[in-house]
């Protein structure tokens, strides 16, 4: 479970960081989520930080499970 939530985590991540640094950069979003629904800049910011928490997560989940 905790890879599963990993994967989740670092393509909401990259997501939400593709879309920030378009609209940062004066140019629509980048990403798939554009294509889909109109997000805020606020909302890119918080979808990088959930994605980062969520990858940190289920990346400590997967380290532990190891040892």
């Amino acid at each position: 479970m905790k890879e599963i939530t990993a994967v989740i985590g670092w393509v909401v991540g990259i997501q939400g960081a593709l879309g920030l640094a378009g609209r940062l950069s004066g140019n629509d979003p980048w990403g798939l989520l554009q294509k889909w629904w109109d997000i805020p800049t606020a909302g890119y910011a918080a979808l990088l930080v959930l994605g980062f928490v969520l990858a940190v997560y289920g990346e400590k989940g997967k380290k532990a499970a190891r040892h």
